[in-house]
């Protein structure tokens, strides 16, 4: 039975890479090895069980968050902290492309959604780029290079499941064991291309064509309001105030306020900032937590069936068994195995939580720490969607730009494969 586990993984793997849809065929791979294995109702106890979608740490948090994206979105809050952080980095024409690189992944850990970012910082900066000579393609492969700075935001769906389902931690303890890997890499991904723009004669020089080059909403007629801009980030200073991690704390709470705590103020003060109505503001986050539920809660609750049918199977037993033999190939595959995939699928998620949920577990057995081997997976898979042609955050910038996805991946490619290796290496 093993083996047609195996097969069952395979053709898995391959249905993802031809981008099916991702909860389908997670729920049903599981399914079937479940049923193969005399468990006719396995799927339903696994899909509504307390790793699928009754999951209350993860539940909670991912769907606050996403309703205070959504939040933000409706009172433009995080339009004004974008124009913020951009108006003055257009200046810094010498640095421009690691600059953009760097501000990009900062935006995105207040905003923690690839493809909101990409359009977003991408609707500003691409223009920019081309206006200030940075050749369309270098311009857009800037903006998505900073695309997993999100991989350390509080609210994302690995963060979150690390500290909750796996280690039982701080949510910002595990920010704080992935942020040196995230830092690190964005980085290195910044110096690899700005390397290859110079390479390539990319970083200056050329002359946009009509059309080319003008913001859809002009950086010097948009009036920033300091108090919108700073809204998107107040959740995130409340969080690392009073987190455990601190050396110092204020003492204005005796436990550390947890993430939907932080969502729900920082929810508040976008109201009394914008003045809109409440009722709007109401709907719209609540609309985010049903796109959170149905579009990551979903993957989550999917994942669960697959690797319980994987353990039921006996696949799993037996490839811990086989890392326990090789425990050198344990990093090599915590980190090229959801990168692959994300890289030919468009998405890390999937080959992320199907990880985690498998192997992850018995990190002890390998001689590592959970926390750091789930990080590292969940790293792995946003640097593979970084440079995936396929990627929602990559087609938005190319469209922008109006290049082929596939130059972004050309000019991305380098960087992310040497901050894998380097994520690898820290693990």
């Amino acid at each position: 039975m093993v083996y047609v586990g195996g097969v069952i993984v395979i053709l898995t793997i391959f249905a993802i890479v031809k981008r099916w849809e991702v909860r389908l065929v997670l729920f049903t791979s599981g399914a079937l090895m479940l049923i193969l294995s005399g468990n006719i109702f396995g799927a339903v106890t696994a899909f509504t069980g307390p790793q699928g979608m009754v999951s209350a740490g993860l539940v909670t948090v991912i769907c606050t968050v996403m309703g205070f994206a959504y939040v933000l979105k409706l009172t433009e809050c995080d339009a004004h902290l974008i124009h913020a952080i951009v108006r003055p980095l257009t200046k810094l024409e010498k640095i421009l492309i690691p600059a953009t690189v760097i501000v990009t992944a900062i935006i995105n850990i207040a905003l923690p959604s690839a493809a909101g970012v990409s359009a977003a910082v991408g609707a500003i900066m691409i223009p920019a780029l081309i206006a200030a000579g940075v050749r369309p393609a270098m311009a857009a492969s800037a903006v998505m290079a900073g695309t997993f700075g999100s991989a350390m935001s509080p609210g994302s769906a690995h963060v979150v499941f690390v500290a909750n389902e796996l280690t039982n931690r701080d949510i910002m303890e595990i920010v704080a064991v992935i942020s040196p890997k995230v830092i690190v890499a964005v980085i290195i991904g910044a110096i690899a291309l700005t390397v290859v723009a110079f390479i390539r004669k990319e970083n200056k020089g050329y002359v946009p064509a009509d059309g080319e080059g003008v913001s859809s909403k002009d950086l010097s007629t948009f009036k920033v309001n300091p108090l919108k801009a700073i809204v998107p980030v107040v959740p995130l200073i409340i969080l690392i105030v009073t987190s455990s991690i601190m050396p110092f704390n204020p003492g204005l709470f005796s436990t550390p306020i947890t993430v939907p705590q932080a969502m729900f103020m920082g929810i508040i003060i976008a109201g009394l900032v914008s003045l809109k109505n409440p009722q709007e503001i109401s709907r719209n986050f609540f609309a985010g937590i049903g796109s959170a539920y149905a579009d990551v809660i979903g993957i989550i609750a999917c994942a669960a069936v697959f690797t319980a049918g994987m353990q039921q199977i006996g696949l799993t037993p037996a490839l811990i068994t086989a890392m326990q033999g090789s425990e050198a190939i344990v990093p090599i595959a915590s980190t090229f195995g959801p990168m692959l995939i994300a890289v030919l699928s468009g998405s890390g998620d999937a080959a992320t939580m199907a990880f985690n949920q498998a192997i992850t577990p018995h990190a002890a057995l390998f001689g590592l720490d959970m926390s750091s081997l789930g990080t590292t997976a969940s790293l792995a898979g946003a640097l593979g969607r970084t440079m995936s042609p396929v990627a929602g955050a990559a087609i938005i910038c190319a469209g922008l730009a109006k290049i082929n996805p596939i130059e972004i991946t050309k000019r991305n490619g380098p960087g992310m494969l040497i901050a894998a290796l380097v994520t690898m290496f820290m693990l």
